[in-house]
């Protein structure tokens, strides 16, 4: 008998969720008398990570981390990991590394110098991570020949989310992805990073942000509402990736430069593509992914605003973006598969633009700059420079040209700043130009160009499309919403309640079966309704 009710009681407990935890690191924490509360805090995050469960929090108190090699987690091969993140959440409870309410947490890695070693800040293999509000300043490199260091490094973990992260003024790239789908960059920043160390110390191989999934199957992953400026080479790269990449509402402007405006490294604001100049056919992937470059802003980067940089066979998909001031600010130039004449095996020759779709773009020449290269045969149209547009770019068109608040500080839900640059004026000719592609728009059809003005043509008041509240649609397994929502339910067709989510910026509904959905939403503006979406296998 005592042992049946013994039996009963661990059941009923078990019934009850294990509440989660939260644990404290600071700048002035101990990992050895710590206990990892808010009154006794731990120094580091791997001495916080080593208890971590699913659901749980680690808080970063304000302040700066004076990080040395003595806390470097573990070395493999050519890297050292200062923390090695391979502890993973669930779907429903990720784990956060977070900084405490407004606090600044500042990890300084300025004093961290491994002789032959590539440094990698975070180095993340788990999944239903969820990083916010860190800085990483001063990551090092070390190493006189070809190599990087980097801040974040995503390598396998699914479904995590970074946001509100910022990495500056180090030699390493921000974040970089080579494994791992479904995962989502967040109001991010990352610049003034320049390798001065390494080969010709241009700092050739410091993006800003890198994705460059090694398999097909490391597909959904999103950066938004990013900015990259001052970095040594791109601001966005996704070269030799082989599973498609979407930027959506990302910034990129004075990369190739040094903040004296020397010119360094390649310069693009957004790489979208290729596999470089020269690729073995055999080892290309199979479908060629084509990324997504959407209401994106490229200003003043060295080389292209937008470019597709070699991109094989298959086109990339630019829509409602806005480029001035860039060496090119379109460059489509793509790469065909055909047969060498001289060895009669498969090869690649650099071409003008195919496959390519462009819609909505806005171009702005800067005296007397080429504007759009190797357009092709791309599908261009609704944009200022497709042919019969029947519009012209000039100042007059823009609330303003001064470029100065590009780097502005971030609203305070960690979006974009509000600012006037490059936003269309009141009668401006690009205002109802472009093609609903299912993005919200005012007036009666949308504007050219990144920023959707609040005029019209008309005197049509409201968004009159909501298409865009989420993507895919179809959709196989992820649904990515453009927003944060409060509450999201999915239900059949027959009124069957079948998923729910709050708070979210996803949705896994891979295990639904094919068919019709209804989804009921909130958003966190208060906004709500319903939408219907398609699964498909």
């Amino acid at each position: 008998m005592k042992k049946l009710l013994l039996l009963i009681s661990i059941v009923f407990l078990m019934s009850f969720p294990i509440p989660a935890t939260n644990y404290f690191v600071a700048p002035d924490g101990n990992d050895t008398t710590g206990t990892g509360t808010i009154d006794a805090p731990y120094a580091t995050v791997m001495k916080a990570n080593q208890y971590v469960l699913p659901g749980d929090t680690v808080f970063l108190r304000g302040g700066i981390y004076k990080m040395t090699d003595a806390q470097i987690n573990r070395y493999y091969s050519i890297w050292a990991y200062m923390n090695y993140m391979d502890k993973s959440g669930t779907s429903s409870k990720y784990i956060c590394y977070c900084a405490y309410r407004n606090e600044q947490p500042i990890i300084d890695m300025s004093a961290v110098k491994p002789v032959g070693y590539r440094i990698i800040v975070f180095y993340v293999k788990g999944s239903y991570l969820h990083f916010k509000g860190l800085q990483i300043i001063g990551t090092q490199v070390t190493i006189t020949t070809h190599t990087q260091s980097e801040c974040f490094r995503n390598e396998g973990g699914n479904y995590n989310i970074y946001e509100q992260c910022s990495m500056h003024d180090g030699m390493a790239i921000g974040f970089y992805l080579t494994r791992g789908m479904h995962n989502l960059v967040l109001n991010c920043d990352a610049y003034n990073n320049w390798d001065n160390v390494s080969e010709d110390k241009k700092g050739g191989n410091v993006d800003g942000f890198g994705c460059h999934p090694v398999s097909s199957g490391s597909v959904g992953n999103i950066f938004r509402g990013c900015r990259a400026w001052f970095n040594s080479d791109d601001g966005y790269d996704c070269i030799n990736a082989y599973a498609p990449v979407v930027f959506d509402h990302c910034w990129a402007f004075y990369n190739g430069y040094s903040t004296s405006f020397e010119s360094l490294g390649d310069g693009n604001g957004f790489k979208a593509g290729g596999y470089g100049q020269a690729p073995v056919v055999s080892n290309l992937p199979n479908p060629i992914p084509s990324h997504t470059v959407e209401f994106c802003l490229a200003y003043r980067n060295k080389a292209n605003g937008i470019y597709a940089n070699h991109h094989v066979q298959t086109g990339d998909h630019f829509y409602n973006n806005t480029s001035y001031h860039n060496g090119i600010n379109y460059n489509m130039l793509s790469q065909k598969i055909t047969i060498s004449p001289i060895t009669g095996d498969d090869t690649t020759l650099d071409c003008p633009g195919f496959s390519h779709v462009l819609h909505n773009n806005l171009s702005f020449r800067y005296g007397t700059q080429t504007e759009v290269v190797n357009m092709g045969t791309c599908v261009n149209t609704y944009n200022s420079f497709s042919p019969n547009s029947g519009v012209t770019v000039t100042t007059d068109d823009f609330l303003s040209v001064d470029a100065s608040s590009l780097t502005a500080p971030r609203q305070a839900d960690g979006s974009l700043p509000d600012i006037n640059f490059l936003k269309l004026k009141e009668g401006s000719d690009l205002i109802d130009k472009g093609m609903d592609l299912g993005f919200p728009y005012n007036g009666t059809t949308p504007d050219l160009g990144a920023f959707e003005s609040d005029y019209s043509t008309t005197a049509v008041p409201k968004i009159i499309s909501q298409k865009s509240l989420f993507f895919p649609n179809p959709v196989l397994d992820m649904l990515n919403f453009r927003s944060e929502m409060k509450q999201v339910q999915v239900y059949s067709m027959t009124g069957e309640l079948i998923l729910t989510a709050k708070n979210t910026n996803q949705m896994n509904v891979s295990n639904l079966q094919e068919g019709i959905y209804l989804m009921q939403y909130a958003q966190l503006d208060a906004k709500d309704g319903t939408i219907k979406f398609v699964k498909t296998k």
